[in-house]
Formats: structure tokens, sequence, C-alpha cells
């Protein structure tokens, strides 16, 4: 069994749907066990209803739990350009984790919502894949093979980095059918890749001794 965990951070409900679908094209593949779960709140209950946060009763994560999967596929919205605050905060937590090395070699995506076409799409993809890299996790994106990213007679939230859906700047638009299916593409398409990885027959590399390393380098 390939465990696949869809991890995610919403304010305003468009994180949490595409979250709901990449869990559904996980599904799709044989074998796989998905759990959607979200990163837990930072932001005070007052500033919540202010602002008017959706409210979200999915199970929340915790750290020390994260390397019982395979796959960790990590939505977060844009905020002013990078992940948001709480999902910063969360990886912040997991340096136990790195230090013993309890996520290398598992599959890590990132898909995100964002204002605007240009308000951070790709870079806040991007600049989270840093920490999944510093874990020594092994990346994957959305790749063209999911064309919807392309189409030029709507505007397409992804990019081949991972699926993605514009908000608009009142966050009054919501994920289209091209957004969900970007990130049915991409639930599918980590799914497979982690499941193949569980399959073959793996070997933890060894670091080379001292003296190696440095004859390596003369």
């Amino acid at each position: 069994m390939t465990r696949v965990l869809v991890l995610y951070y919403s304010s305003y409900g468009h994180v949490r749907t595409m979250a709901q679908a990449v869990a559904d094209g996980a599904s799709r593949v044989p074998g796989v066990q998905v759990d959607v779960r979200r990163v837990p709140e930072t932001v005070p209950l007052s500033v919540r209803e202010r602002a008017g946060f959706v409210p979200d009763d999915t199970a929340e994560m915790a750290v020390q739990d994260l390397p019982q999967y395979d796959a960790i596929i990590l939505g977060t919205p844009t905020h002013f350009g990078t992940m948001a605050g709480a999902v910063k905060q969360f990886i912040d937590q997991a340096g136990g984790l790195w230090a013993r090395n309890a996520l290398a070699g598992k599959v890590g995506a990132v898909f995100t919502s964002t204002g605007s076409q240009h308000g951070g799409h790709e870079m806040t993809v991007l600049s989270t894949h840093i920490p999944l890299l510093h874990f020594g996790m092994v990346i994957v994106g959305m790749p063209y093979t999911f064309s919807g990213q392309t189409r030029h007679d709507e505007i397409a939230g992804g990019s081949p980095y991972g699926a993605g859906t514009i908000a608009g700047a009142d966050g009054s638009r919501r994920p289209t059918a091209n957004d969900l299916a970007g990130a049915r593409f991409q639930g599918e398409h980590v799914a497979r890749v982690a499941a193949a990885l569980v399959a073959a027959p793996h070997e933890t590399p060894n670091e080379a001794p001292q003296e190696s390393q440095q004859a390596e380098l003369v």
C-alpha cells in the first residue's frame, strides 16, 4: 500500500477545494491510500471572523506523523508572493524530521491559489519546493501532459511546477473545471510516481569516506 497525504492550508476555501480534487486524482491509482489533512490554524479567531475566513472541519495534521506517508502533496495560498505563514510555521516545526532524514526519498509536490495570474502563482510553488528539497524529498510537478495549463481561451491556473487556481482580488472566483482537472491530474501523477518508488527495490546511498571525497577533489 502506498500512502499519500494531501496537506493544505485554506482561508477562503479555494485551496481546500483544490485539495479535494488532488485527493480524488490520487485515489484513482490502484493500491494507493489517500488522507486529506489541514495545517493547523495560527490566525486568531477574532481576526478570522473579521476577515471572513471559511470554517474548516478537516482534521489537522501533526508534524510527527508526516513520515508515515510515501508522498506529501502540499497546498498553500499565496501570501505576498510566498507560502502562507501557517504553512511556514508548520514546516519550521519539522526540524527533528530533517535531522534524522525521516522524509528523505519521499515524494513531494505543491499546489496553490493566488489572487491574480501574476501575484506569485509560480513563485509560491517554487519557493515551497525549497524546504521539501532540504528534507531530501523527490519533487514532482505537473508536466505538460496536462495540456489544460496551456489553454488561452480562459484564465488558467497551474504551471509545470504544480496545479493552481486564480481566486481574483476579492476571492470571488472559484476553481474552474480546468483548474480542478489540473489538480486531479497532479494528484494522480504524484501517486503513480510514489507507487513506483515504493515498489522499486532500492538501497539508501552511503556517504563516501572522508578520504575518498578528498581524493576525488584533488
